[in-house]
């Protein structure tokens, strides 16, 4: 039986329960689908894109590219997901996030658009998004990829550049097992003659050899382009510009230069098209926010809300901690869906956390705090040499819960890290919402 479509007058809450009906499974990997509803809409725009994949540094990348455009004075486009909190923050135009009848609104033209064409949530929503750019007399479009690269929904774009920020293991049921393998799917977002920017330090061979193998105009870390920073400012160096004396981005943490620089690289490549001068590059790091990237509530004990969830977020996160000044306790408010590295996530920051208060998360893939205990546990005895204390965890069976007892327990100059999942991040920063 077909899902029933929501009538006129709708809310996005409706239509959003409706998307989730649409498709046997939440990922189906593959263009297809996506292209045939495509070729029936008016997408087209002489808006620049710029597509942003890799497994870490996506967000924190699209940003800052979006800070400093709109300081630059273009009107501007901003796709991302997940979302935090509301789901409108997938969208943003001029730097604005996008409304509820926005939404709904394109939903209702891809929905007759789709005719029989079965879409998932992602797909439906990615359509719905460009749909809404096309027609927003937009200068530059920045797009994140959903998951890898070659069978994602935005790589229906042709983009004018290409950002892969980072290469390192996750989503292996889909991506694959291995670097190479992951690199290879996340490249197919470069495109031939076009700008293909890569900032991590060690790209997987695979990614190389297909931008070589397809004539893209790849620009590699340290290669063409790189930075360098003392204790008050920081430096760009491209291919032909430097950028000096900058204050460093309002992102905190020990990645956000590598990102920052991938940003400087894109817009340098962009710059006949897009010309940026060095007051909005400075104007927009300072301005630059994205909630849940090693962000520091104000107020004590401290609180840093990071969505680290796979082995290499949790090994920049083991040093934004390291980087700190002293807290005589950490406490760790931790959730973590099933299908993840939970074991390497634990052992990068089992020396940093004093106290785990496990919780539970919602959702088909979300574990429940006794397994998330359980994995602590067989983790850290893997830990050599082992562990100083004993281990102290608490078990919780939501995000709230787990953080009012760390809270509680804290003492003022204490610290708090929440992590482990956008959906812990959000379940706190829920919480705070509607204390407020």
């Amino acid at each position: 039986m077909s899902p029933t479509r929501p009538t006129s007058g709708a809310s996005l809450p409706e239509w959003l329960s409706y998307l989730e009906t649409l498709h046997p499974s939440a990922i189906e990997m593959g263009l297809g689908r996506t292209l045939e509803v495509a070729s029936r809409l008016a997408l087209a725009t002489p808006a620049i894109k710029i597509i942003v994949g890799g497994t870490n540094g996506k967000g924190s990348t699209c940003a800052m590219l979006e800070s400093i455009y709109l300081a630059a004075g273009y009107r501007v486009g901003l796709y991302t997901s997940p979302h935090l909190i509301n789901f409108n923050e997938r969208a943003r135009i001029n730097g604005e996030i996008v409304s509820d009848a926005t939404f709904v609104e394109h939903f209702e033209v891809v929905d007759c658009a789709r005719k029989d064409v079965s879409l998932t949530y992602f797909e439906f929503t990615t359509l719905a998004v460009l749909n809404m750019f096309a027609g927003s007399s937009l200068d530059v479009m920045i797009l994140e990829v959903g998951l890898g690269g070659r069978l994602d929904a935005v790589n229906i774009v042709d983009a004018d550049c290409s950002i892969i920020t980072s290469v390192d293991i996750d989503h292996t049921d889909w991506l694959g097992d291995t670097r190479e393998l992951i690199g290879f799917e996340k490249a197919h977002i470069f495109r031939a003659h076009k700008p293909a920017i890569c900032s991590d330090p060690s790209p997987p061979a695979s990614l190389i050899d297909y931008a070589r193998e397809i004539g893209a105009d790849l620009w590699l870390f340290s290669r063409d382009f790189n930075y360098s920073g003392d204790r008050q400012q920081w430096a760009f160096a491209g291919r032909n510009h430097r950028r000096r004396a900058m204050a460093y981005p309002a992102l905190r943490g020990a990645n956000q230069l590598l990102n920052a620089s991938a940003a400087l690289a894109a817009i340098e490549a962009l710059r006949e098209q897009l010309a940026v001068p060095q007051q909005a590059v400075r104007q927009g790091l300072m301005n630059v926010s994205l909630p849940g990237r090693f962000q520091i509530l104000p107020g004590q004990p401290t609180v840093i809300l990071d969505v680290a969830h796979n082995p290499q977020a949790a090994a920049v996160l083991e040093k934004n901690l390291g980087n700190m000044g002293f807290h005589p306790y950490t406490y760790a408010v931790f959730g973590m869906l099933s299908d993840k590295d939970i074991q390497t996530v634990v052992q990068h920051l089992a020396g940093r956390i004093d106290h785990w208060f496990c919780a539970s998360l919602p959702g088909p893939r979300g574990l429940s705090a006794e397994a998330l205990s359980s994995k602590i546990q067989d983790a850290v005895a893997t830990l050599t040499p082992p562990l100083d204390d004993p281990l102290s965890i608490s078990r919780f069976d939501t995000v709230e819960q787990a953080y009012l007892a760390a809270h509680e327990r804290a003492n003022p100059d204490d610290r708090i890290v929440v992590f482990g999942s956008f959906l812990t991040v959000a379940g706190v920063l829920d919480a705070l919402n509607r204390k407020h």
